[in-house]
């Protein structure tokens, strides 16, 4: 048997060293020291040894085992970093050609006056609110105190994906989340994206944004609304940006209102922007529906508070002096690197 192990020592050792790749070692490992391989097949037979022989055959077989081993580690390594050198040698990277320039795009305008609006209200105690874009018709209308047949929502005609679900036609769901959801005092504001199935022209999109404003506590009056919206304008366009405050209706308000502010453009005097009248209309506004509070678990009695929401998009238009809403959406990059 010893002449045996020493023979098959002898062997693998020439063959490996004969071995010019990682599948040729790892046959010949196989061959040697697999289940089925000639140094194991040796080592099964030891049973029919004498207990005087079997410790030093034992010996020797672990020897040649090692040896094997030794070598297979050794040529494996060798093989491996020839493989790597060459790798190195066919991957050089020539790092005197010029690399390739990364065009970095712009902010559109609609996310730079978004960020501005929104750090006005923080400033002044306002928090953000969100919510669906696609929403419950009980949360976009009804809750807003406009039943099913009334004529506001022909003036908001658009997407619904089944008699009880729409795509919002404006961010107030988001207020009737938040009164549900949170006791008084309230004050948010709920920015985003809605839409309305309005022809596609240079100034109508079925896609655009809106912000609206929510302020809910004790003795909140009309004076508060008024107040906090002059404020805002004169953040946002300048301290003498002036404003006032037309009649108008809205389900979800009462008493309501329309407000404008001086041109930007012409201070007031009167140019092409404002149509020659000084005044531009921005938003609307009016102190919530007591119907609305009810609706959303609220006294009337203890608790009022005011709303507003304006359009982003048009206002963008009025700060950048824009005269087509579709640049807004089209991320071409000629129009946005002007920003």
């Amino acid at each position: 048997m010893k002449e045996k192990l020493q023979a098959i020592k002898n062997s693998a050792l020439e063959e490996l060293k004969n071995s010019v790749s990682k599948d040729q070692i790892e046959n010949l490992r196989v061959k040697y020291l697999g289940k089925k391989g000639e140094l194991t097949q040796i080592l099964r037979g030891m049973g029919s040894l004498s207990k005087e022989e079997r410790p030093e055959i034992g010996k020797i077989a672990n020897e040649v085992r090692e040896n094997i081993e030794g070598l297979i580690d050794t040529l494996t390594s060798k093989i491996k970093l020839t493989e790597k050198e060459e790798k190195l040698k066919n991957e050089v990277i020539d790092i005197s050609l010029p690399g390739k320039k990364q065009n970095l795009g712009h902010r559109n305008p609609l996310s730079i006056t978004l960020n501005e609006i929104e750090d006005i209200f923080v400033s002044m105690g306002f928090t953000i609110e969100e919510g669906p874009e696609v929403e419950y018709d009980k949360y976009n209308f009804e809750m807003l105190n406009i039943p099913k047949d009334h004529p506001a929502r022909g003036e908001q005609d658009t997407f619904y994906i089944n008699d009880n679900i729409v795509l919002r036609t404006q961010t107030s769901p988001v207020q009737i989340r938040t009164m549900l959801n949170q006791k008084p005092p309230i004050k948010m504001i709920s920015p985003g994206k809605v839409y309305r199935s309005d022809a596609v022209d240079a100034t109508h999109s079925p896609i655009f944004h809106q912000i609206e404003g929510l302020v809910i506590d004790k003795d909140i009056t009309f004076a508060d609304l008024k107040g906090t919206l002059e404020m805002y304008v004169k953040k946002m366009f300048g301290e003498d940006a002036k404003v006032k405050f037309r009649p108008h209706h809205f389900p979800f308000t009462e008493p309501s209102a329309e407000m404008d502010m001086s041109c930007f453009a012409c201070k007031g005097e009167g140019c092409k922007v404002c149509k020659g009248e000084g005044w531009i209309e921005i938003l609307g506004c009016g102190m919530v529906h007591p119907k609305v509070l009810e609706n959303c678990g609220i006294d009337p009695l203890v608790y009022s508070g005011f709303a507003f929401g304006f359009g982003l998009d048009r206002m963008v238009m009025q700060k950048f002096d824009m005269d087509d809403i579709r640049q807004l959406y089209e991320s071409d990059m000629r129009f946005l690197n002007q920003f």
